[in-house]
């Protein structure tokens, strides 16, 4: 590998790790075309993802920062003041909202430490388990779309939405599944506003992202030939090219529907069936 081929995946990684068509398999797919996941090692390739991820990470805190803030301060006040003596009762909707993303983390938590080899190994790298995942999951965000009653915010999001949403989280450990695409799959399902969809599916990622990124941090030094300067590059980038994302992607939410990445997951998944179908690019 050598610093171009890093900025490379830091730009994909940014661009696509927050708008819901799967940068797990974007990476996944040019990591391929550019020769760098080794078939003998595909858990170093998942290594380097993950620590990457920390770029994207950074890029939502620094853009939540104000909203982070507040809920940890909120949540830190009610805890010690048991509510205003009024107990979880007197918890603000801040203090909640923070204990959602809390419940909303369990299930990707579990599931990625029970399935963790299966997740590391050669079948989540291959092009048609992306390629079918990119189409079901495009076919769910459009029913969602057809269903939803876009009517309820951010304010009115409940411990039963976080496990929803939560849960619909440990999907995205699928590759071509998306970690926002299916977050906001299911909060459009339970009739949140595209705009709350996503920014409940970033939040939600904070907890998740960071775990994982420090897990794999351990194991990547030395697992995979692509070099330490290389992966800093990468996460510099990623997380520059994410901040932008999450600025564009909100403000395209308010005003438009999210069919453009329905048609785009749909396009993508046909077209690296037929590409693996026709035993084109090596993309196995």
């Amino acid at each position: 590998m050598n610093i171009l081929y890093a900025i490379i995946l830091g730009i994909v990684q940014g661009v696509t790790e927050f708008l819901p068509i799967s940068s797990t398999a974007h990476l996944t797919l040019t990591a391929k075309l550019l020769g760098l996941v080794d078939p003998a090692h595909p858990e170093a390739w998942t290594a380097f993802m993950a620590v990457m991820q920390l770029g994207t990470l950074t890029a939502v805190l620094i853009y939540f920062r104000k909203d982070i803030m507040v809920m940890a301060f909120s949540l830190f006040h009610d805890l010690f003041s048991h509510g205003n003596g009024n107990g979880f009762r007197g918890y603000g909707q801040d203090s909640r909202l923070a204990l959602w993303i809390g419940v909303g983390t369990l299930p990707v938590a579990v599931i990625g430490l029970a399935f963790k080899h299966v997740i590391e190994g050669a079948l989540t790298k291959t092009t048609l388990v992306i390629a079918a995942s990119l189409v079901t999951l495009a076919l769910f965000l459009w029913l969602a779309e057809k269903v939803a009653r876009h009517i309820r915010s951010l304010q009115q999001v409940g411990w039963a939405d976080a496990l929803v949403i939560g849960c619909a989280q440990a999907l995205a450990l699928i590759p071509g599944s998306s970690r926002s695409g299916t977050t906001m799959t299911a909060a459009l399902f339970l009739g949140f506003t595209r705009e709350t969809a996503a920014r409940f599916s970033f939040l939600l990622s904070i907890p998740a992202v960071f775990a994982s990124g420090l897990y794999e941090l351990s194991k990547v030094h030395g697992a995979f030939d692509l070099g330490v300067g290389n992966l800093a590059v990468a996460t510099v980038v990623s997380g520059i090219f994410g901040y932008a994302s999450i600025a564009w992607l909100l403000r395209y939410l308010m005003k438009n529907t999210t069919m453009i990445f329905v048609w785009y997951r749909i396009l993508l998944g046909l077209t690296l069936a037929f590409l693996v179908y026709n035993g084109m690019f090596g993309l196995n």
